[in-house]
């Protein structure tokens, strides 16, 4: 089953040709790791790590990249204002270190498998030395030039060679500009000659580098990391590049700029595929405008990090999501009735064999898996659970078959990283003798006994339902929360 996504290049939602039939290859711009990331990056991984669960459904192999911006102008600054009095190199290292393992563990709260991810650093020595290796590669061709304060990338070179410079947006006079731009948070409306190399700067880290007979100890600019690090790690070309919508210029254009002067291939990457924002009050969420989340401000907030995976998958990632914490309690909510669901599995009733034959799962599957197929339609695909669980619950709950329902939670597990099975574990036996003689002193018409029966199992986290073929137990709302 194919997968069609919404190219950039070509403005239009294509079919995925892999490159290889036998690997799809996958290079995601990942953090920069000088602070916590927010949730409006978390949901860009997010996206990332759905498109490669569902390409994995159906290809044999796919190789899954993602680096680490370990050096830049951020970088360089927070770890010279947290650690002061450590040599420059040590302070940066120190510094990304720290917040790249706690970038990890967000990744794995919020349900992404950091386990499929192959990792790069922009500041490892091998990585460095690819991107000098670039550099003089472009110099050599004439597409950059050594200036005062670093190496910078002709556009102009570029452009007199052939190729086009506006391959993701349209590249027009007014946001042309002959000027340099040494920054690396630039105006971002404006083209300019970007640095590929910038020489060092009192307290800055610098590598030893030595072009047309010139020292420029320095450090890189941050476009061309990417450039080098996709190349040492999957190749070029390759099939699909992703990040947020904001990454498409300058950053996505200038690394197909940089990868392909002088190449007579001028394909960086088949497809890149660029996910929206999350808005807080109709306005991008950024750390600039201090109106940003963190994951731990969610967790304190009582929102479950899975709930707000649930919450993103619920906007077509073209689209933004309006991010709230009455959309997160929502969604919350959703993933919990999702969850009681998945709980059946445990469950027997009078009359139940746990092999029913209600057997929705092999369509549902199917359907889930065509939806996302479609340009990652997570919200079809949601709806289709949706209707799922509730056929399931409108019928007598006695015919659902435990192996197929099983088989569906592990699709959805598979394809979107929700965690039904993992986060629906079977509660304890001396619970399950709890519920037991409360269905027996309900028989004897002890109500006394059986509220307190009922009041002691909600106090351990388990709320009891009572059917005509037995009791149906849940997890309550407050044992799920984080």
């Amino acid at each position: 089953m194919a997968i069609k996504l919404h190219n950039t290049l070509t403005k239009k939602v294509d079919e995925l040709q892999p490159l290889n039939p036998d690997l799809v290859t996958i290079y995601s711009c990942g953090p920069t790791v000088y602070d916590h990331v927010h949730i409006g990056n978390l949901s860009a991984f997010i996206a990332a790590d759905v498109l490669r669960r569902v390409i994995a459904a159906d290809q044999p192999a796919v190789k899954h990249v993602m680096n680490f911006t370990d050096v830049d102008d951020k970088t360089i600054r927070r770890s010279h204002e947290k650690y002061p009095d450590d040599e420059p190199m040590k302070a940066l290292r120190r510094l990304t270190k720290e917040y790249g393992d706690l970038f990890l563990q967000d990744m794995k709260i919020i349900g992404n498998d950091i386990d499929a991810l192959t990792f790069i650093k922009a500041a490892d020595d091998a990585t460095i030395a690819g991107m000098q290796d670039l550099i003089t590669e472009l110099h050599d061709k004439g597409f950059a030039y050594i200036a005062d304060d670093g190496v910078y990338f002709s556009i102009d070179a570029y452009k007199k060679s052939g190729k086009k410079y506006g391959q993701l947006v349209e590249i027009t006079e007014s946001n042309t500009s002959s000027e340099r731009i040494q920054n690396d948070e630039y105006d971002k409306d404006n083209v300019h000659d970007f640095a590929l190399w910038k020489t060092k700067k009192p307290g800055e880290p610098a590598w030893d580098f030595t072009l047309d007979g010139k020292d420029l100890a320095g450090r890189p600019g941050w476009h061309i990391e990417c450039s080098v690090m996709s190349r040492m790690e999957i190749g070029q070309p390759f099939d699909i590049h992703t990040g947020g919508i904001d990454l498409a210029f300058p950053h996505h254009e200038n690394e197909i700029a940089q990868s392909t002067a002088g190449h007579d291939d001028s394909t960086y990457a088949q497809v890149f595929v660029h996910n929206e924002h999350i808005l807080v009050d109709g306005k991008k969420m950024s750390k600039s405008a201090q109106n940003f989340y963190t994951l731990s401000d969610l967790i304190q907030k009582g929102v479950d990090p899975l709930a707000f995976r649930l919450l993103v998958l619920q906007s077509h990632y073209r689209n933004p999501t309006n991010f709230s914490l009455e959309n997160a309690t929502a969604a919350h909510n959703r993933l919990q009735h999702w969850r009681n669901i998945a709980a059946l599995r445990h469950q027997s009733y009078e009359g139940s064999e746990n092999n029913g034959e209600m057997d929705p799962s092999p369509a549902a599957i199917g359907a889930i898996k065509e939806a996302l197929n479609n340009d990652l339609n997570t919200p079809e695909a949601l709806r289709i659970i949706d209707e799922t669980f509730s056929y399931i619950e409108s019928h007598s709950i006695e015919k659902v078959n435990h192996q197929t329902l099983t088989d569906l939670l592990q699709a959805i597990d598979d394809l979107l990283g929700l965690q039904l099975l993992d986060s629906t574990p079977d509660i304890t036996d001396d619970q399950k003798q709890l519920i037991i003689e409360r269905e027996r002193v309900r028989d004897e018409k002890d109500w006394e006994q059986s509220d307190k029966l009922r009041n002691e199992l909600a106090d351990q986290g388990i709320i009891v339902r009572d059917t005509p073929k037995g009791t149906v137990w849940e997890y309550s709302l407050a044992s799920k929360t984080s």
